[in-house]
């Protein structure tokens, strides 16, 4: 039994350093975003944050959060917004994004437990927040394009 154990976790310890580093060719699910920009690609599983109440609360009070996680938070309407990090103590890095899914900024590991703003550069749909300095390893900047259900058949990376 032990063999099996220490088998079924490299098998699944590979596919999760895999999803970090290819971009998806399965069909987009709601609790998976991928990134791209140029040759760099990224996925991640996300927990969706698409109300008031789920947006205030957000990543506050997680001291952990594996790798290939992170939180989308969904806007409808798309407007400008700004985030914070009062009692949050990951650092974290935010990935603003368009209703087309294009990447407008990236505020890069954004300090803990302040609760200074850190604005989108326009109109979001979304925000993405991943560990900090994972947007830098993976090369998601500005132009990024991002895959997700939620942009919808006008998005630059439409699912499909």
């Amino acid at each position: 039994m032990r063999a099996m154990s220490i088998w079924t976790a490299s098998i699944l310890g590979l596919a999760v350093a895999a999803s970090l580093h290819a971009p998806a060719l399965a069909a987009c699910r709601e609790d998976v975003v991928d990134l791209k920009a140029g040759d760099a690609s990224a996925r991640f599983t996300v927990e969706i944050a698409d109300d008031m109440v789920e947006r205030a609360r957000g990543l506050m009070h997680r001291e952990e959060m594996p790798l290939g996680h992170g939180m989308l938070f969904l806007f409808d309407p798309p407007r400008a917004v700004a985030f914070w990090m009062k009692d949050t103590p990951l650092p974290l890095d935010m990935i603003f994004i368009d209703e087309t899914g294009t990447v407008l900024n990236v505020i890069a590991n954004a300090e803990p437990f302040t609760e200074d703003p850190r604005p989108s550069e326009g109109v979001a749909m979304a925000v993405l927040e991943v560990n900090g300095g994972l947007a830098e390893r993976y090369g998601i900047g500005k132009g990024a394009v991002v895959r997700h259900p939620s942009f919808g058949e006008a998005a630059a990376w439409p699912c499909g």
